[in-house]
């Protein structure tokens, strides 16, 4: 094992070896060294990922899939992510100084809140999000708020070694106009080496799972699933941001909206929002949709 993917290992001494994710963490120990980010690659894509609960580090499959997609890419200098499980307003940034994460999640093994994720200082990511928000906008910095299960958990799988300085946004508003022109701000990042995230989950229907059957796809998750691939294969983000009256599967697909809406955060960093966006992760898990693009 490597000396940073033990590091990583050192902070979650309580994962037994026989876990899942310890065989992840040797799994991408493995893949040896990731090339980081320079220049000449030009702009790093903006990703909208569904992420899952501290469940997912027992999907040895899922895990598979996300590290793999992050290994696909220069590994970034520093990562600015839009989480579900922060809704707040006015814009807030989280603490750009090391500090406890957010365990925002019930009823999981007791290992789960002892999990780290400690990453860089992210001073000069903070800096460089406020500077590019509008002038009329102060950006306030909740130095008590580490990152939220939304971030901390996808990130500790695609980046174990935890190497990255990573700063949470809040999300302000549900609106996707709104969305999308935070997403247009932050977009300058990505030609900087930074990686924009949106993170949710393509569907959320949990109080509508069949939890007797798990393998169960349910057809208000099937429908909404692909409705959002067509759409985001056609580039209508007029047809997306109407999702609420248009979307097969509504409200089942998504009681709440805030799993949905980050998408538009990516989307509006995108060089072109009508581009067609990659398909990185598809398929289901507990019934749910994990779809999960890049945008150029």
């Amino acid at each position: 094992m490597t000396q940073v993917a033990s590091r990583t290992a050192l902070a979650d001494r309580g994962i037994p070896a026989t876990h899942p994710f310890a065989a992840h963490l040797r799994r991408a120990a493995a893949t040896g060294r990731h090339r980081g980010w320079t220049p000449e690659d030009g702009a790093l894509p903006a990703i909208y990922l569904s992420h899952g609960a501290p469940m997912l580090f027992e999907m040895s499959d899922w895990m598979t899939q996300l590290h793999t997609w992050a290994r696909a890419l220069p590994r970034p200098r520093g990562i600015v992510i839009v989480s579900a499980h922060w809704e707040a307003a006015p814009l807030s940034i989280s603490s750009s100084m090391p500090t406890e994460l957010v365990y925002d999640f019930g009823g999981f093994d007791p290992m789960y809140y002892r999990m780290r994720y400690d990453t860089p200082a992210a001073i000069e990511l903070a800096q460089a999000v406020s500077r590019l928000m509008p002038d009329t906008e102060q950006v306030h910095e909740h130095r008590s708020r580490g990152l939220d299960h939304g971030a901390w958990v996808p990130l500790k799988i695609m980046y174990p070694e935890a190497d990255i300085p990573v700063l949470q946004v809040s999300m302000p508003t549900h609106d996707p106009a709104r969305l999308m022109e935070l997403g247009r701000r932050l977009s300058a990042l990505r030609h900087e080496g930074v990686l924009v995230i949106g993170s949710g989950y393509m569907t959320h229907g949990l109080p509508f799972i069949d939890w007797s059957d798990l393998s169960h796809v349910p057809g208000w998750s099937a429908d909404f699933d692909h409705w959002a691939a067509e759409a985001l294969q056609r580039g209508d983000v007029d047809e997306l941001a109407a999702f609420r009256e248009h979307a097969p599967g509504m409200p089942y697909a998504h009681p709440t909206v805030e799993h949905f809406t980050p998408l538009f955060v990516t989307l509006g960093a995108a060089d072109d929002p009508t581009a067609a966006p990659r398909t990185r992760i598809d398929g289901y898990a507990l019934g749910l949709a994990k779809r999960s693009v890049e945008v150029d």
